[in-house]
């Protein structure tokens, strides 16, 4: 790999406490942006695909989007390691914006589907390159502050999406196309605060890039989306979800012999030789396959009970947000103050467990009051490791490979989250099929009078108009349906608590990504009082001044199976 480096008579890029807001602030509205999206549409999709003639495909337009964003994040972050992530950052927002366009002037289902699969491309980029940016300017030690603002944006997006969304779909005279056509004054101006405020260093790179890593990945990851789609819908045992998973395997096996022997592999197999950086991957996979499950069959079961419609019933999931900005907020300035992180995602497992027990106890008769207080309860949870799972993988390896961290953490977690619908989806849509189905059956000419004539004509509106005992009935049935799914999930909770439980107390470093590779060097106190400490990858102090290349060593973090674990060195 050859990298140039600034020239010893250069301008020394200074990390300045104005400059690093600046930054912080093109982040943010790139992340608000791409986040905001993914839940805007949820209220809004069952008027697309009326409008563009897709309700039996209605799937794919999730797919899609989930599809490309996954596809693409380890990508974006091994590419942002050799060649720098202004540029990349710039171009997944003007993806972003563009296919927004797209999607808003779509004349056909097929159009749409193709633009959303863009602005997966452009929105797996913004939420990896975000998180690293912030990695290469602020201390790990400094961090938590300015991560736990990020992880509450997608807290606001979750509830803010479904409610704009909503209101755009409900109002003839916008209609569901302002769901996309918002997002093209918010990419502007993200793009314009990209330009102007992002100020990073430029980098060159002739490394050699790893295609056939790409490649193999990109059908690993397809495979793996596929093979979740086709299992939850037409069963696991199908002749096309098995093919998928052999293609899955093999596509899997593949990507590892290539990996092992690529000079600068996509997804670096060394990372899954440090400690502190396994553990927290692995329990943000486990969070996934978890969080998501519960968070996605909720509203559902909330507008059933409430009889709301979808944008009003939106308004039922503000607790989860209130809980999640409240602890992901107090969590982050707790870490940037004391150092100390271990204790917040082995108190926030412990306690999303036990409000998943508490949701087993669910049924038609359990008062909204109670409901709420279980939402917030699993929003404070959340908010206690979500963002800590990508700190602490960060601080545990080189400098010179943030992004790649980065990236292969958040594709974990989007791997969990993949299979946790796809599976936990299944079993709650065929025990809610029976459920509904003895219901209506029990209730026939109150069903019919109501104009409910199956399981698959039901709208919330309906449900409450029919008064009881058949809404009674309907209710329990989505009650009796949901319980048992978050029953289900608690043994992965036990398995993330261990996880927590097992993360070592490694000193977070008190030196950023770019100070550590020699590309930047500190204004006053910034991370660190004027001194270039270790940190984020270094392996003896270094002072850049305004010469010299890249400076960043071996992982701070031991490696799986060594006798000695050396921290790094760090001033208090």
């Amino acid at each position: 790999m050859s990298t140039t480096a600034p020239s010893a008579g250069a301008q020394p890029f200074v990390l300045t406490r104005r400059r690093i807001n600046l930054i912080f602030t093109a982040l943010v509205a790139g992340m608000l942006v791409s986040s905001l999206d993914q839940t805007i549409v949820s209220t809004a999709m069952p008027t697309i695909v009326g409008d563009l003639g897709g309700v039996s495909h209605m799937a794919w337009v999730t797919t899609a989007y989930l599809l490309a964003s996954t596809l693409v994040m380890p990508v974006y972050g091994k590419f942002g390691d050799l060649f720098g992530r202004k540029n990349l950052f710039l171009l997944a927002i003007a993806l972003f914006t563009l296919s927004s366009v797209v999607a808003a002037l779509s004349p056909t289902f097929e159009v749409f589907v193709a633009s959303r699969f863009v602005q997966g491309l452009g929105g797996g980029g913004l939420m990896i390159l975000a998180q690293a940016i912030i990695a290469d300017v602020v201390p790990a030690r400094e961090r938590g502050k300015y991560m736990g603002p990020m992880g509450a944006v997608f807290g606001l997006s979750a509830v803010a999406g479904p409610l704009v969304g909503g209101y755009f779909t409900d109002h003839e005279a916008l209609g569901w196309q302002w769901c996309f056509w918002i997002n093209v004054p918010v990419g502007i101006l993200a793009l314009l605060l990209g330009t102007f405020a992002l100020k990073l260093p430029a980098k060159r790179n002739h490394a050699r890039l790893d295609v056939a890593g790409v490649v193999l990945l990109s059908a690993t990851t397809t495979s793996l989306i596929f093979f979740a789609d086709e299992g939850g819908s037409a069963g696991w045992t199908s002749g096309v979800a098995l093919a998928w998973l052999a293609a899955l395997l093999v596509s899997a096996v593949g990507f590892v012999l290539v990996e092992r022997r690529a000079a600068e592999p996509i997804m670096p197999l060394s990372l899954f030789r440090t400690r502190m950086f396994v553990l927290p991957t692995a329990l943000g996979l486990v969070l996934g396959l978890g969080m998501f499950s519960a968070i996605g069959f909720m509203p559902t079961f909330l507008q059933m009970a409430s009889g709301t419609s979808a944008a009003d019933s939106g308004l039922l999931m503000l607790p989860i947000m209130a809980g999640l900005m409240l602890t992901a907020i107090g969590s982050g300035l707790a870490i940037t103050r004391t150092g100390r992180y271990r204790a917040f995602p082995v108190a926030g497992v412990a306690l999303v467990g036990a409000v998943m027990a508490w949701m087993t106890t669910l049924s038609g008769d359990t008062p909204l009051v109670t409901i709420e207080i279980m939402l917030f309860l699993l929003g404070a949870g959340l908010g206690l490791v979500m963002q800590v799972v990508v700190l602490v993988a960060q601080n545990a390896v080189p400098a010179t490979q943030l992004g790649a961290a980065t990236a292969t953490n958040n594709y974990f977690r989007e791997v969990g989250a993949t299979l946790g619908v796809a599976v936990f989806g299944t079993v709650f849509t065929s025990r809610l099929t029976t459920g509904l189905t003895e219901a209506l059956g029990g209730n026939a000419d109150q069903a019919a009078a109501a104009g409910i004539t199956g399981p698959d004509t039901l709208v919330p509106q309906a449900v409450h108009a029919a008064g009881e005992p058949l809404r009674g009935s309907i209710v329990g049935a989505y009650a009796d349906a949901l319980a048992p799914v978050f029953g289900y999930l608690l043994p992965f909770f036990v398995i993330g608590l261990v996880l927590a439980l097992l993360f070592r107390t490694v000193p977070l470093s008190d030196v950023a990504g770019m100070v550590a590779r020699g590309e930047a060097v500190y204004e006053g106190g910034i991370g660190g009082e004027g001194a270039t400490p270790l940190g984020a990858g270094a392996t003896a102090a270094v002072v850049p001044a305004q010469a010299g290349g890249p400076q960043a060593g071996g992982p701070q973090e031991e490696e799986l199976g060594s006798s000695s674990a050396p921290g790094p060195r760090h001033r208090r």
